[in-house]
């Protein structure tokens, strides 16, 4: 299994891919926090603001999955549909034929690169957002005990994603095809799903259990959450719930796309 683990690892950072994505991860996430904490800070003259204090705080340091969690999950199913994409799976699986070791390898060699990515990515929102809320708003509440657990829980999200992103991969092993779901799923499925479902009594609860949803739970908060539209679920539970997916998605991937012959 270390073996295996090592050539999975050594495959993915061999590429540019990775690094280039988190630059863009970086950028995107300090240029988003800046935006929304300036939407806490600087409101009319007579209005409220939409959030104060340390919930402006955690709702702003949330978006590091909020919109940040398209990156990693990008990042994981590349790790996986590159090997279809250029035709290298044949001789992947030659040196290691156990496919579900290959599988779990390929899972796990991810993980130290999600958690560099989640790392950058709070750094990036802190970045962003902090100085806003420090000196126009009510504090950035860095040295609060809740906040910095949700920035910590937030580098751990962020290598979930990209966990998730490999199983996924393992399913969808079209590379084009795969981005475009993930982009679509985040980008406008997802968001907007949990605003629907929150807006109905005896839905709203479906929600949380959504990924990003689950994500959010995990971390605490969230910028939906924050402003009143979406539930949360307890930690625990968030954490079973995005395990769950992996689980899931790697074991239908073990059973269609690694079953089948490949040359």
């Amino acid at each position: 299994m270390r073996a295996a683990l090592l050539a999975e690892y050594r495959k993915l950072v061999s590429t540019r891919m990775w690094w280039l994505l988190l630059l863009v991860m970086v950028a995107y996430l300090g240029f988003v926090s800046a935006a929304v904490s300036a939407t806490f800070v600087f409101v009319p003259e007579g209005s409220e603001a939409p959030l104060v204090g340390e919930d402006a705080a955690r709702a702003t340091y949330s978006l590091v999955n909020g919109v940040g969690y398209v990156f990693p999950l990008v990042i994981g199913s590349l790790a996986m549909t590159t090997e279809f994409r250029h035709k290298t799976i044949t001789q992947s699986l030659l040196v290691e034929p156990d496919r579900t070791r290959f599988l779990l390898a390929k899972l796990l060699s991810v993980v130290p690169i999600g958690l560099v990515a989640g790392a950058v990515g709070v750094a990036a929102t802190v970045a962003g957002g902090a100085p806003l809320l420090a000196i126009r708003g009510d504090g950035a509440y860095l040295g609060d005990g809740d906040v910095l657990a949700g920035l910590a829980l937030g580098v751990v999200v962020v290598a979930l994603w990209a966990v998730i992103g490999v199983a996924f991969g393992s399913i969808l092993s079209n590379q084009v095809a795969a981005i475009v779901v993930i982009l679509a799923f985040t980008q406008f499925v997802e968001p907007i799903a949990r605003v629907v479902l929150s807006q109905v009594d005896a839905l709203a609860g479906v929600a949380s259990y959504l990924p990003g949803g689950a994500a959010d739970s995990l971390i605490g908060a969230s910028f939906l959450g924050s402003a009143g539209t979406v539930d949360l679920l307890p930690r625990w539970a968030a954490v079973l719930v995005l395990v769950g997916y992996v689980a899931v998605f790697a074991v239908i991937g073990r059973l269609t796309t690694l079953r089948r012959d490949v040359g």
